[in-house]
């Protein structure tokens, strides 16, 4: 009786170490995959990257010179962050200061959202 006990669990063992090779198989193709699909990537939209001039009214907050709309918005947050100018309850609402008032059309408060469409008015 003790050998048949013995050979069912050399059994049960063979079968999953072939599970486990299959499984492992199959997740080395997926890797392979994921891969391939990195190389080819997309590329990046270079409207992105052309350089913007900001407004009179903006230019205090991110400079007179041209830059891309990546970093108008870097600037923007960056100056947002500085002044503590989002709300601490509702952390999208931005509080307006002096130099970010003209910018959001006198607006005492506005949303991340609407921020951005605000902002895409002084950029040319």
């Amino acid at each position: 009786m003790a050998k048949a006990k013995k050979s069912a669990k050399s059994t049960k063992s063979a079968k999953t170490a072939t599970k486990g090779a299959k499984k492992a198989s199959a997740s080395k193709s997926v890797k392979t995959k994921g891969a391939k699909k990195k190389t080819a990537g997309r590329k990046p939209n270079a409207a992105f990257m052309a350089p913007v001039t900001p407004s009179e009214a903006l230019a205090p907050v991110v400079g007179v010179k041209p830059i891309p709309r990546t970093e108008v918005t870097k600037r923007l947050w960056a100056y947002i962050k500085k002044n503590n100018l989002q709300d601490p309850k509702n952390r999208r609402m931005i509080k307006a200061d002096g130099t970010l008032k003209p910018v959001f059309g006198g607006k005492a408060q506005v949303n991340m959202f609407e921020m951005t469409k605000l902002v895409g008015k002084h950029l040319k």
